[in-house]
């Protein structure tokens, strides 16, 4: 059974532009509920495969669930 915590969605390509800068797709913006101003925090994601950008609203509630399944995270982690 997949964790509703590992579920990952696909939104889109994006192109990094020539001062570091993304534009994050209007559709992630929407069902993620980011707006103009918001503050996100960029995670470098585990084996250096990419980054995870987090609102930072969500943080608290992030390391909540980290803590309570992390035996489950470990376990999908070590595959």
């Amino acid at each position: 059974m997949k964790h509703p915590m590992m579920e990952v969605n696909f939104y889109d390509t994006v192109t990094v532009g020539e001062r570091g800068q993304v534009v994050i797709p209007a559709k992630a913006r929407r069902e993620l509920g980011i707006k103009h101003k918001d503050k996100l925090i960029v995670l470098r994601a585990p084996g250096n495969m990419g980054m995870v950008m987090i609102h930072t609203n969500h943080m608290s509630k992030l390391f909540e669930r980290m803590t309570k399944h992390i035996g489950e995270i470990k376990k999908l982690l070590s595959k």
